[in-house]
């Protein structure tokens, strides 16, 4: 028998819900078919056999929820082998569809081994190996909690913070400590509801609890006066109205990040043991709000795309977002982020960084507001932007130039169409 575990498919999954099982026992499958559907805290993924084998038994049935990363969720007879996680496609994406990374990692064996420089075996998922990389750990120095021994996503992280392998048990302890500090603070059992975390939200709570407490931060808000934006943008969209494409504020706000970053590439950086990587293109994330939570889609490349591109692909992914459609390669990575809470009326605020991003933009409304322009009183259209920056990377003169430069474009589009 082989068993067939529940992947992990990001590097910060701990559990998923099993949505759909399309194969039955006594089946065979082939590499490369879909037997299940998995939905993570972000989206929902295909998983594909690697090797041929006959099902024997379902373990987990489908809709079952808070199945754990490495849980057995099924067997195969013989020499089957472990399944891999490939993206869903449910809807064609903005640009032509790249190569699938996991399949060109997906592991030949059924506990993927890598040899070290002794020669000696390593058996690791292919996410594991893949995290080891980045980080620059020796996978032989890391013990394995998976089958077998196998070094898991998990166990890598743990091994990057200094930790142990049971570093999910002792957040789920301290999350049984906060409840009942609500009892030991006055809170009356009884007067509250409490609310399960589900997968998104534990993320976001881990992933933003790190970043505030590790990264050393810094805010920077600027106001720009948007009057000749919101003129230009009319007459943009009187263009492509045709074409069906309408232009939002935030999108000349995306093309306008995209080229400051550009033009001040010293904020386009992200901060590494090792030194500072200086990207080569300035790759947008955009905050999208969802059920749960919020997810970051990412416009590649900004620096190189048209307002009216721009505006096709936020729509798309944004819509695709909230259905939770998108592929991992379509929100993880990103050079930078941008928060946008104006539509909510929020007038100013400061967002937490999205690690490894050197920072994160946060734009509030634009509003009428009274200000002086050659000594006389006038009013004018104002939108307050506020600049989170990494400060290991992105200092205040770094941080001061790109506003300059952002701000030079929202209050002229025409220097960011030339």
């Amino acid at each position: 028998m082989t068993d067939i575990l529940m992947p992990a498919l990001s590097p910060t999954m701990e559990e998923g819900n099993l949505t759909k099982w399309h194969i039955k026992a006594g089946d065979t499958v082939s590499a490369g078919d879909v037997i299940a559907e998995i939905e993570t805290d972000k989206a929902t993924m295909e998983v594909e056999a690697v090797d041929e084998g006959e099902v024997a038994e379902i373990l987990v049935p489908e809709g079952t929820e808070g199945v754990k990363v490495n849980a057995v969720i099924a067997r195969l007879k013989g020499e089957g082998g472990l399944a891999v996680p490939a993206p869903k496609v449910e809807a064609a994406p903005a640009e032509p569809a790249k190569a699938k990374p996991v399949k060109a990692d997906a592991p030949k064996p059924a506990a993927a081994a890598s040899v070290g420089g002794s020669g000696e075996r390593v058996f690791a998922s292919p996410l594991a190996r893949r995290l080891a990389a980045q980080a620059g750990l020796d996978l032989k120095a890391i013990k394995g909690t998976g089958p077998k021994g196998r070094i898991v996503a998990t166990d890598v992280e743990a091994a990057g913070k200094g930790g142990g392998a049971k570093a999910p048990a002792t957040a789920a302890k301290g999350e049984a400590r906060q409840v009942q500090s609500l009892e030991q603070q006055g809170i009356k059992p009884g007067s509250y509801d409490l609310i399960p975390l589900d997968g998104m939200r534990k993320a976001i709570a881990r992933r933003l609890t790190d970043s505030f407490r590790d990264v050393p931060h810094f805010p920077l808000t600027i106001d720009c006066e948007i009057d000749g934006l919101l003129a230009a943008r009319a007459k943009v969209n009187a263009m492509l109205e045709s074409q069906g494409v309408k232009v939002s504020v935030n999108d000349f706000v995306m093309k306008a990040s995209a080229m400051a970053l550009k033009a001040v590439p010293e904020a386009n950086a992200s901060y590494t043991p090792e030194g500072i990587a200086m990207h080569h293109h300035a790759d947008v994330a955009m905050a999208v709000a969802i059920d749960g939570g919020l997810i970051t889609p990412i416009i590649f490349a900004a620096e190189t795309k048209s307002l009216s591109q721009i505006a096709t692909e936020s729509k798309d992914l944004a819509k695709r977002a909230r259905d939770r459609k998108l592929k991992p390669e379509e929100f993880q990575g990103g050079t930078f982020s941008v928060s946008n809470l104006g539509m909510f009326g929020i007038k100013t605020f400061a967002s937490i960084i999205n690690e490894p991003q050197g920072a994160i933009m946060s734009v509030g409304a634009g509003e009428q507001r009274p200000v002086v322009k050659n000594g006389q009183l006038a009013v004018a259209t104002v939108m307050s932007v506020t600049l989170t920056c990494d400060h290991r990377v992105v200092d205040g003169a770094i941080g001061a130039r790109f506003l300059q430069v952002f701000k030079a474009m929202i209050e002229d589009p025409v220097t960011m169409l030339a």
